[in-house]
């Protein structure tokens, strides 16, 4: 699991090494002559990377690492933005160029000097102290381990055993802890901070003592190998004991499994033993090594020698203490883990064979294993607090999830089939999985079903013969009870334990054949681990079920490659049943708040909210506040402080570390991606497309083998979808792509915010945040709710290494400076204030990759200086006033998204239609200017009259760039003119939404040069451009988007006329406009997914229901306002008609005199829309046999459409518009 700092270094670093290494930094660095710094420095930061990778693997959390890995971060963004910065400034044009160029060479060959001077010191700081092993000497390592453990000391009780040792004067001798007289087994674990250095030394000096040999008659010293083979394990052990015993002889026979078990078990059950363990590395190891000793209360000893403090802390068990041992030479500090004094050291060897032990019933016929269900077995000293949250979230497991545990049974017991079942259970953390699916196991309906049950946390590092012996060791119920009635349980385990893979699948296969089997693998992680698994089960009987609880929707799928059905995603629970079970947990019992304490409604309401009905969070906060006091006061601090209690209080630790668990194990570049998300506000729903162009923009993504930054970065979303890390609205399906937009989990994003601060990534500037010095940042957010001034604003923030600034809220001048040179992503979406002459200093800011001013209405035209953003790759200005692009428009070469227009739904008002209103003698142009240049002159002289910040020049290019050409030039407003020369912009591929109502021709023959066009919207459509545009749509070939739009009479009518061979990539068709039929090449489109018709007149719906039935992949259909002519339509679906329809949405403003479906109709139909159309029971029919229908909305007439669809089996839910 990777710390944050190595994912956001090695993010970073993949930037700058990705610049560095282009073709176009290798250029600019000839031309300014430092191309031999510029491969120098390429170089180092390769280094670097490698040197990463291997802190991945071993000094992820040592602290003076962590110091390093930052340093490289930070100097990986100085490079790129050096290097961005010599290549923007290089390609700016001046009309003196030569004088420029020199002045630029003496400029960047100084600096890129201290660049490079920069990168060596950090690269040498690497082998100076020996970081990352193989950067430097054998005897330099060892500082660095010593100073890896300086780190832990306070944490594993290390300085309270230096403290001892000064105070007493005195040290411990190893020789007389193994000496204590205690009956009990001991272990006693061996650690120093030299790592390894002097520990073999001084415990060797304690196994040869003759005092020792006297007293342990038999003694083994064992180098753990790794990997770990435990018959070699046994093996040496065994020699070990007999070459004690004086029985050479029996070393000259080879010995089988079952005789060294014996042979061993004699030995370690009738004498008194002292066994070394030499180089165990991980608690994993322990867990495995320690099932082979029993407590044969003869005063046994185990030492263990480990270069980890943590794994030697956990050896010695749970309470034990550190002393620090006598040492050789005064530079070497080694210590023993132990029991306190005479404190029972039972436990850890009872815990051991406890985690292996199952408890029986008898009345279920099952066999419950009671620590892997519970939770798993981790290295914190947390463990206890987990486990005691787990059983409080079992206790809760009824509450809210008797649907859920339902709808699984049935899957579990469904019809068999010719393999074994898998049934997957997946969603994010805390949902409570776990819980529901030991409730299942559990349950009386499967007890009478299955034969044998086995229920088993894979655990890490994954391995697959101890999850296979701890299968066995379940489902083999009735062999181990008559074992454990004679005594044989010990020599099971152990024989097991010595078991090849081979040998366990075997034996695993003989009880496949008699048995019916349930089985349960809770918490996996990877499809790797599902593919060593399944082979196993794959040929063995039908009678085998499996149920998989995963936290990933890709592993559910590759699990149930073969049955799709049989995944199951869990949901968080119903607000309803989320505050029963708060509630119960607060007050012990069912409380009615709203009656025995209002005062708390409302602050468990904010506290529900930011749970935001996540189980674990709930169960784990109703906890704590159950031995607090029931004071609204502290139920809203803790609520307005969350974050910071998860931090800091222990006792709501628990949600932290399973919350962390689905963030450490994200690679890293979703790291980035999802610690990105802070910059929006908590529910805000974020836009795929705005968050997959703003991660592109910010380089987190690279084209990878054909596929485009975008493409990568949309994938980056859908991983994070399916980890649940970030998660989809409700209503997932309303667009081609599935899923439009998300939300973070509160919860998480809290975690996001911790980390990313801890990295300097985002900082929010909101109401009541404050800091006592500047605070820098790659990633501004100003709130909405923040006031401040600019002198506040200077105080609090360095923007000098600011890469994006996102405002919500209102605007303020001051936001945006020359100093924030560096700046890629401008989001002003939806700012308010915002007005034409706050971007009249655009063109300065060179970098800038992202500008959105979507949403802005105050603004109406945009400057020329534009055309300076030689960067710009995604320009947003949808919901402006801006109607003409500027002509500098054309220099920006890399813009690859352009997206212009207003939201306009209908296409039936035109300009002559709102000209009507005024008197006849007014309607010419002659008239109707002077009236606006009146209304104009009276703003001007009182601008602030429409806005408090508009100026007399903001009134003057309202006129001059909206009013003017809208009435000189008749134009619809919902698009915008562009320049000749769109050719140029080969990058494009999102264009939209372009006016070819004016200069037609030749704007289409630019777009048809635009051959990367995935994305096309214009308007303006009339019959003498309209075989233009579908001649240049022909040669768009990689086309996937279209939107044409024309308002008024005659419309789009007998425009698109024609027999056209579309695009066959084209997948989603709005046709807005007065069409009357359908166009005939409708019907080729057979890669269709998505259309919509709105304001269209068709004449003869059933001639248009037949075209788009035959169409076999469209899925989503809308049929929006005035798509169909008529006081009164009637629509058929016949049978076989739209077969892979899921979404139809009606939105006719006419009466529907009746709707029928008939007869294996849109089988896959879900979701069915009704939107102001008068209906009534007698109009719907052949809703009944909708097999797949789950949803209908209907804005009114909701009983008369409940009535239609009763006898509907799949009792879909029936909701009005107004909820959604």
């Amino acid at each position: 699991m990777e710390a944050t700092a190595l994912s956001v270094g090695k993010s970073v670093l993949d930037g700058a090494i990705g610049y560095a290494k282009s073709a176009f930094a290798e250029e600019v660095a000839l031309q300014l002559g430092v191309r031999r710094d510029q491969v120098f420095i390429t170089n180092e930061l390769e280094m670097m990377k490698a040197f990463l990778e291997s802190a991945h693997g071993e000094g992820a959390d040592d602290k003076v690492v962590k110091v390093w890995v930052k340093q490289v971060r930070d100097m990986a963004y100085d490079v790129e933005d050096c290097l961005q910065e010599f290549a923007v400034r290089l390609n700016k044009q001046s009309w003196w160029r030569i004088r420029r160029k020199m002045l630029d060479r003496r400029r960047v060959a100084k600096q890129m000097k201290e660049l490079r001077a920069n990168v060596e010191d950090v690269s040498q700081r690497n082998t100076r102290y020996s970081l990352i092993k193989g950067s430097g000497s054998k005897a330099a390592t060892y500082t660095a381990a010593e100073q890896s453990s300086i780190t832990s000391a306070a944490l594993f009780g290390i300085d309270e055993a230096r403290r001892a040792a000064k105070q007493e004067k005195s040290q411990v001798d190893l020789v007389q802890m193994i000496n204590e007289e205690e009956n009990n087994l001991r272990v006693i674990a061996v650690w120093g901070t030299s790592g390894g250095l002097g520990q073999t030394s001084i415990v060797r000096k304690a196994y040869e003592n003759p005092d020792i040999e006297s007293k342990f008659s038999c003694r083994a010293w064992v180098r753990l190998m790794h990997p770990f083979d435990p018959k070699d394990f046994v093996q040496s052990m065994v020699e070990q004991f007999n070459a004690a015993g004086g029985v050479n002889v029996l070393l000259r026979k080879k010995k089988t499994v079952q005789e060294l078990t014996n042979k061993f078990e004699q030995y370690v059950n009738e004498k008194r033993y002292l066994i070394v363990i030499n180089d165990l590395s991980t608690i994993e190891e322990w867990d495995r090594v320690k099932k082979c000793f029993p407590n044969n209360n003869m005063g046994s000893r185990i030492i263990v020698s480990t270069t980890q403090v943590e794994v030697a802390s956990l050896c010695a068990g749970q309470g034990s203490v550190a002393s620090e041992l006598k040492q050789f030479s005064a530079g070497q500090n080694i210590y023993a883990f132990h029991d306190k004094g005479s404190q029972d050291a039972t436990d850890l060897i009872n815990e051991g064979s406890s985690s292996n032990t199952a408890s029986t019933s008898t009345a279920n016929k099952s066999t419950v294993p009671t620590c892997e269900i519970s939770e798993e077995n981790t290295v914190k000293k947390s463990l206890t607090r987990i486990r005691t949250m787990v059983a409080a979230l079992e206790e809760s497991h009824l509450v809210g999830r008797e649907k859920e545990k339902s709808e699984i049974i049935k899957l579990v017991t469904g019809q068999a089939t010719g393999q074994f079942e898998v049934i997957t259970v997946w969603g994010m953390g805390g949902l409570g999985k776990t819980t529901l699916v030991k409730d299942i196991y559990q349950s009386q309906e499967l007890s009478d079903i299955f034969d044998n049950r086995a229920c088993v946390t894979v655990m890490r590092p994954f391995n697959l013969e101890e999850l296979l012996r701890s299968l066995f060791m379940q489902l083999d119920r009735e062999s181990s009870e008559k074992k454990d009635v004679v005594g044989l349980m010990s020599s099971t385990k152990n024989t097991l334990l010595l078991m090849s893979l081979a040998e366990l699948i075997k034996e695993l296969a003989k009880l496949f054949q008699t048995k019916r089997c349930l089985i349960v693998l809770d918490d996996v992680l990877s499809t790797a681990e599902w593919d060593r698994i399944e082979p196993i089960f794959h040929e063995m009987r039908k009678t085998i079920r499996i149920i998989v609880t995963t936290r990933e929707e890709s592993i559910a799928k590759h699990c149930c490659s073969q049955k799709q059905e049989n995944i199951y995603k869990l949901k968080d629970l119903e607000y309803k049943d989320a505050h029963d079970l708060f509630t119960k947990k607060v007050f012990k019992g069912t409380v009615d708040l709203d009656k025995q304490y209002p005062e708390l409604v409302q602050p468990a309401k904010l506290i529900l909210k930011k749970c935001d009905q996540l189980p674990l969070a709930i169960v784990t906060i109703a906890c704590f506040l159950a031995t607090q006091p029931k004071a609204p006061l502290e139920w809203r601090k803790l609520s307005e402080h969350l974050s910071a209690e998860l931090e800091m209080n222990p006792q709501l630790g628990t949600i932290r570390t399973v919350l962390m668990r689905s963030y450490d194990g994200l690679p890293y570049h979703l790291k980035s991606c999802f610690l990105y998300m802070p910059i929006f506000p908590e529910d805000h729903r974020v836009g795929r497309g705005r968050l997959a162009r703003r991660w592109s923009a910010e380089g987190y993504c690279r084209e990878v083998r054909g596929k485009s930054a975008e493409e990568m970065a949309d994938s980056y979303f859908m991983e994070l979808i399916a980890r649940s890390m970030i998660l989809p609205p409700q209503e997932s399906i309303r667009c081609t792509k599935g899923i439009d937009s998300c939300q973070v989990h509160d919860l998480m994003r809290e975690i996001g915010i911790s980390k990313s601060m801890e990295e300097n990534l985002v900082f929010t500037l909101e109401q009541g945040c404050s800091t006592n010095s500047q605070v820098t940042m790659r990633h501004l957010a100003i709130s909405s709710n923040w006031e401040g001034d600019q002198n506040e604003f200077e105080s609090m923030v360095d923007v000098s290494r600011v890469r994006s600034l996102t405002v919500f809220g209102k605007w303020k001048s001051f936001f945006i400076s020359d100093r924030m040179r560096l700046l890629r992503v401008l989001d002003l979406e939806d700012a308010t204030g915002l007005l034409d002459h706050h971007l009249k200093h655009i063109g300065k800011f060179l970098h800038l990759r992202y500008l959105s001013l979507r949403g802005c209405g105050g603004i109406f035209h945009l400057p020329d200086l534009l055309g300076n953003l030689r960067q710009l790759e995604t320009l947003d200005i949808r919901g402006t006033n801006v109607v003409m692009l500027p002509k500098t428009i054309i220099k920006l070469l890399k813009l690859k998204s352009l997206r212009a227009g207003e939201v306009l739904l209908d296409e039936d008002v035109s300009y002559e239609e709102i000209i009507d209103d005024f008197p006849k003698v007014m309607r010419t142009r002659l008239c109707i200017l002077p009236i606006f240049s009146l209304e104009c002159y009276l703003f001007w002289c009182a601008p602030r009259r429409m806005d408090a910040d508009m100026t007399r020049h903001d009134v003057c290019a309202f006129f001059c760039c909206v009013i003017l050409p809208v009435v000189a030039m008749h134009l619809d407003r919902y698009g915008v003119l562009v320049p000749r020369g769109m050719k140029k912009l080969k990058s494009l591929h999102t264009l939209g939404v372009v006016n070819i109502g004016r200069r037609g021709k030749a704007v289409l023959k630019d777009i048809k040069g635009l051959i990367q066009l995935r994305k096309l919207g214009v308007t303006g459509v009339n019959k003498e451009n309209g075989q233009e545009l579908c001649s240049a749509i022909l040669g768009l070939s990689r086309l996937e988007s279209l939107s044409i739009r024309s308002e008024g009479r005659p419309g789009l009518c007998g425009c698109l006329d024609g027999t056209f061979s579309f695009p066959e990539n084209l997948q989603s068709l709005k046709l807005y406009g007065n069409l009357v039929k359908l166009p005939e090449w409708v019907q080729g489109l057979k890669n269709l997914v998505k259309l919509k018709l709105r304001s269209s007149s068709i004449s003869e719906p059933d001639a248009a229901i037949q075209v788009l039935g035959i169409l076999p992949n469209l899925a989503f259909l809308h049929l929006l306002g005035k798509s169909f002519v008529g006081e009164e339509v009637r629509l058929n679906f016949p049978r076989e008609m739209f077969p892979s329809m899921i979404v139809l949405e009606l939105e006719l403003e006419v009466v529907l005199r009746a709707v029928k479906f008939e007869q294996g109709a849109t089988p896959r139909l879900e979701l069915l829309k009704f939107c102001n159309v008068r209906i009534n029971s007698d109009s719907l029919s052949g809703l009944a046999s909708l097999s797949g229908l789950k949803e209908i909305v209907t804005s009114t007439y909701l009983e008369d459409v409940r009535a239609a669809v009763a006898e509907n089996l799949n009792r879909p839910l029936v909701r009005s518009w107004s909820s959604e």
